[in-house]
């Protein structure tokens, strides 16, 4: 029987830290070596994640208290970058990076440091598994970028669009992050729902690049409208556009791509976010009026679409089973 591999964490205390933790803790191939946590040092991991009482005894560290062989990431966007910078891993330490830092291939504002993504793989496993299989430095993808490109990745690979694409999705609160802000109160975001950075969220950044490479050329807008949600995990997204193909046709198109895929399951009943909280799954449903084609995307924005995605990944990068310490139950009610 191997040895597990010794895994890291920097930037424990948060949620995506909190769900990486939780996973690891609970994974055959792995143990955890630190969890590192400036604001929460010294602590119990159990007086913060008060869930994992009785599963560790671990305390938060303020650096790492030993060699990992593979470290996650877990600090709020622009500070990955400014951590590896300030604290350089081995060059034998494996690298899964859950923040925004190194997911692009080119600057994309004046204030993006030349070397943006520069050695990194964009860690999308039904769209770059070999390359993840190989790789030292993975960028993990936003949580909406994730449950827009597996809808449409089919798709745009077999260029079956014929117009723009319109996206309007919805996340729970726990895509802010832990920190507190005015929209992410209970008292403002119980029975409310908002709009916000319409037509300009950052995940787009992400979506464009990855159908550029799939589909070169690729020309269609994509019109994307986020929603904050009056939940606290998962997102639903509403996905159409113009196409030729036929419902059964596009059923097929997506079942053949995603045959090898273990994570995303095709649905010919409409989905509904509790099949898929607590899990690592994405489920799609399509519907088609006239030449539009509608696609209905659902995932747990803290699992397939950061912390469990980034475990998935690291499966990948050491050859364990896709799978391994993800088979999660749904919440279902």
């Amino acid at each position: 029987m191997n040895k597990p591999i010794k895994a890291g964490i920097i930037g424990g205390a948060g949620y995506t830290g909190g769900e990486t933790l939780r996973l690891l803790l609970n994974h055959p191939e792995t143990e955890v070596a630190f969890v590192q946590s400036k604001s929460q040092a010294g602590k119990k991991i159990t007086d913060i994640h008060t869930d994992l009482l009785g599963d560790t005894s671990l305390l938060f560290t303020p650096a790492p208290t030993t060699t990992a062989d593979v470290v996650f990431l877990c600090v709020g966007h622009g500070e990955a970058i400014k951590y590896l910078s300030e604290n350089p891993l081995p060059s034998s330490t494996r690298i899964i990076d859950l923040s925004q830092d190194h997911r692009l291939k080119r600057e994309v504002n004046s204030a993006t440091p030349a070397t943006y993504g520069t050695n990194w793989i964009y860690g999308l496993p039904e769209l770059k598994r070999k390359q993840i299989a190989g790789a030292a430095r993975v960028a993990n993808p936003g949580c909406f970028a994730t449950c827009i490109q597996l809808a449409l990745l089919p798709f745009v690979q077999q260029g079956a669009m014929n117009s723009d694409i319109h996206i309007s999705a919805t996340t729970g609160s726990t895509g802010a992050g832990q920190s507190l802000s005015a929209s992410s109160h209970f008292s403002w975001r119980q029975n409310n729902l908002s709009a916000y950075k319409v037509f300009t969220h950052q995940h787009l950044a992400e979506i464009s690049q990855s159908f550029e490479q799939v589909h070169p050329g690729f020309g269609h807008e994509l019109h994307f409208v986020p929603y904050r949600g009056s939940f606290t995990r998962g997102i639903l997204a509403g996905i159409y556009f113009e196409s030729d193909l036929r419902l059964e046709d596009a059923f097929m198109l997506a079942q053949d791509y995603y045959a090898e895929h273990p994570f995303v399951h095709l649905s010919k009943q409409p989905v509904d976010l509790k099949q898929v909280v607590n899990t690592n799954k994405c489920l799609l449903h399509f519907e088609k009026q006239g030449n539009q084609l509608f696609i209905t995307s659902i995932i747990d924005n803290l699992l397939k679409g950061a912390a469990g995605q980034a475990v998935q990944n690291m499966n990948l990068m050491f050859g364990f089973e896709e799978t391994c310490g993800l088979r999660l139950k749904a919440s279902a009610f």
